[in-house]
């Protein structure tokens, strides 16, 4: 049993490592992290509170999403937030980035195609 279990670890460590150091060819941002950083943003987008540090979410957000892959990863976790949170004004959702003084290349909107950002 002890020997199934030393494999069985063994094969995990080589698995984490080779994930690791493997390149990055898909998007490297998920719904996690786009969660993060904007959740700052949901007391004003929901009509509950000031912009407050919604910015500092925003253009984080913004720097870490660097190539395509990582713009429409973001894009898709926007749109399926957007479904997510009834309670979030959809027109200023779509008016963050201004506001905040960020230009990102398509319009926050559940029907953005996110396949053709760039």
């Amino acid at each position: 049993m002890a020997r199934i279990i030393k494999q069985m670890c063994i094969v995990l460590i080589a698995a984490v490592l080779a994930v690791a150091v493997a390149p990055r060819g898909e998007a490297a941002i998920g719904c996690g992290s786009v969660v993060s950083y904007l959740n700052p943003c949901l007391p004003y987008a929901t009509n509950k509170g000031p912009l407050g540090s919604c910015c500092s979410g925003v253009k984080g957000l913004y720097g870490a999403a660097q190539t395509p892959s990582d713009r429409q990863s973001v894009c898709n976790c926007l749109k399926s937030l957007a479904g997510s949170y009834p309670d979030v004004d959809l027109n200023k959702a779509a008016g963050l980035p201004g506001q905040c003084g960020v230009n990102i290349p398509y319009k926050i909107s559940p029907s953005t195609d996110c396949s053709k950002v760039n």
